[in-house]
């Protein structure tokens, strides 16, 4: 094969798949990798999104693309946040300013968007699995690809990468595993005598010796094989340190620098020819390499909005309310102040759930366990059976990760563990994976849960006074991403009465009943509906679960029509009306009744806004859905427009 030679001019345009990568000399590909770099900081500067995982992996990226045959060797990117160049690389930069944008990229591998992504990613930990099963099926189908799974080492924390690890390692099926290990620095050992040891050990003069020596003490007396292959194991451990690893069942190589495409390339190709599995390349990166307001920055610029590139300032504009986040935060710290046997757990999402500030005031009080759903939630449940108050604060489309525990080691046992519920609903940019769409649904269904949503930051501020002073059994309470409406926010809150609604605005026609972020829109309906001559009430369910019957049962029969609204799954609030409904013998075809509930299928990444509206949740939503029931068109303005 031709190599060219490292051009002055830029190459990047000349990439049309990665088997061009194939034909570029290793200088040629460092320049490669300087201008994806480029790239992408220019397309995240004007996008947004996850900036620092990406330039960590810049050089690795090039480097399996240009060893390894592509789309037809499968790669898997654990959790998607280090993507972005293997985007570039892969036929989509045409459209890399379009990441996380309505009709665009997502932000994430998605397997529609691309035969580069044969395996969705968004929550972490699911690489090795999913690998293991393409190896596995690649076996019984007879053919010879090679699977590699690009992991982190943040994601090594969860405990489904051990499990897939450990599996891989019994079954002894050839697959590659790559730890991009960017939590430490590059130190001296992990230099060109490191990178000579990694490239000696991947060899296959090496693994053959190995081999050899293996089936040599197989023929020693009994009393000695024990002996020869613990000094097998210690001499390899003493250069590599990847013990752990062999223990597992994987050949280990590593460390190696992730940034110098000299020590890469070499084993890379020859852990691709190695007919041996499964191995691990332990390779070491920086997060946020070659941007230097990246590397500066605490974070390496995990998750950005749009930025100028010199100067590095990204673009925040100011908030019209508190976010929700920040005001659960403060609200645990108070009622925290009262009451010493308040703690707060998070599953690696301190910032993002605001355990972090309560982690500033009671440090002692504060546990993130790692990536790890299932441990944090049986964790507070052991919490709260010993007497203590645990907030257990994780996203909803991440609890669904700890599912079995909140079945069986908090609701069964009715062990009184406070969930806070972030991102309830739509998220925007992050899509579907994130979207918090199905915890009423998936949580209602448990005996003894108590289930509050929060229409505003005010009710937040109530609710978690409320979840600290419940001890009946769990409770959750779920709230959205993003601002508040801009309410006055109490001091501290009030608590509430369990299972109590309550009426926002009275009306006598249309009756509105909202679960959560909804209210807003709902009352904005109701302005609407008003001018139409249509007479409404707003409620704030609070509670989907218990249900305020007598509420539901009221606005069913002082009200021509009924809609509910929830930013959730079918399955959810709705659902538990419907069934009151049905239970008191009210759905007698006098109701004209709707519920609004998250459409069954999955909603794409764009603004929160437009996803909203899709959904047909959103005021003009609700307007819609009336008249819809009462069989008549929206009337036509009675203000003639202004003229200019």
């Amino acid at each position: 094969m031709e190599i060219i030679e490292r051009p002055e001019t830029p190459l990047l345009d000349g990439i049309d798949s990665t088997r061009d990568l194939k034909t570029l000399s290793p200088d040629a590909l460092r320049q490669i990798a300087d201008e994806v770099r480029a790239e992408m900081i220019s397309a995240v500067s004007v996008t947004g999104g996850h900036l620092g995982a990406g330039l960590g992996v810049v050089e690795l990226t090039v480097a399996l693309h240009a060893t390894f045959d592509t789309p037809g060797d499968k790669l898997i990117w654990d959790v998607g946040h280090q993507c972005y160049p293997h985007k570039i690389l892969t036929g989509r930069r045409d459209r890399i300013r379009t990441l996380r944008q309505g009709g665009g990229l997502s932000g994430f591998t998605k397997r529609a968007e691309s035969e580069y992504d044969p395996f969705g990613a968004a929550h972490s930990s699911t690489s090795i699995s999913a690998g293991l099963g393409m190896a596995v099926a690649r076996d019984l189908q007879g053919r010879a690809n090679n699977v590699v799974a690009v992991i982190g080492d943040g994601s090594m924390s969860a405990g489904m990468a051990y499990e897939a690890m450990n599996n891989a390692g019994a079954m002894d099926s050839r697959l590659i595993v790559i730890l991009n290990d960017n939590d430490m620095s590059i130190a001296p050992p992990t230099g060109a005598m490191s990178a000579y040891l990694a490239r000696l050990v991947s060899g296959k003069t090496y693994r053959s010796v190995r081999e050899a020596l293996k089936s040599l003490s197989k023929k020693l007396p009994r009393s000695l094989q024990k002996k020869a292959a613990q000094a097998e194991e210690f001499t390899r451990s003493f250069f590599t340190g990847g013990t752990l690893f062999e223990e597992l069942g994987f050949y280990y190589v590593g460390p190696i620098d992730g940034h110098n495409l000299n020590h890469l390339m070499p084993v890379l190709e020859n852990v691709r020819d190695s007919k041996q599995g499964p191995i691990l390349v332990h390779v070491v990166t920086q997060k946020g390499k070659g941007y230097g307001p990246a590397e500066a920055s605490a974070d390496k610029y995990h998750g950005v909005s749009k930025f100028n590139v010199i100067t590095g300032e990204q673009s925040k504009s100011k908030p019209n309310a508190p976010a929700y986040t920040r005001v659960f935060g403060q609200s645990l710290i108070r009622e925290a102040e009262e009451d010493n046997r308040i703690v707060g757990i998070t599953a690696a999402m301190p910032g993002g759930t605001g355990i972090d500030m309560f982690g500033q005031a009671f440090p002692t009080r504060t546990f993130d366990v790692g990536i790890a759903e299932q441990h944090a939630v049986t964790f507070a449940a052991g919490m709260a059976a010993d007497g203590m108050s645990p907030f257990c604060a994780i996203y909803s489309t991440f609890l669904q990760r700890g599912y079995d525990q909140v079945v069986h080691d908090v609701a069964l046992q009715g062990l009184p563990v406070r969930f806070p519920i972030d991102r309830a609903g739509l998220v925007g940019a992050d899509g579907p994976t994130h979207a918090g769409a199905f915890d009423i649904a998936y949580l209602g269904c448990l005996p003894g849960f108590t289930i509050m949503a929060a229409g505003d930051e005010a009710e937040l501020v109530h609710m978690v006074r409320t979840a600290a002073a419940y001890e009946e059994g769990p409770i959750a309470f779920r709230y959205p991403r993003g601002e508040g409406v801009g309410v006055d926010l109490p001091d501290r809150g009030d608590i509430l009465a369990i299972g109590q609604g309550r009426i926002v605005r009275e009306g006598s026609t249309v009756a509105i009943l909202s679960l959560g972020s909804r209210l807003k829109d709902a009352l904005a309906a109701a302005d609407v509906l008003e001018t139409e001559g249509l007479s409404t009430t707003v409620a704030d369910a609070r509670f989907a679960k218990p249900l305020d019957v007598d509420l539901v049962t009221r606005l069913a029969r002082e009200h021509e029509v009924l809609i509910t609204v929830e930013e959730g799954s079918v399955g959810g609030f709705g659902s538990f009306v419907l069934h009151r409904l049905n239970d008191a013998a009210l759905l007698d075809g006098r109701l004209k009744l709707a519920t609004l509930t998250l459409p069954d299928r999955y909603i794409d990444h764009n603004s929160p806004a437009k996803m909203v509206a899709e959904a047909g949740l959103d005021s003009a939503g609700i307007v819609a859905s009336v008249f819809r029931l009462l069989g008549r068109e929206k009337l036509e303005p009675t203000v003639s427009p202004v003229r200019a």
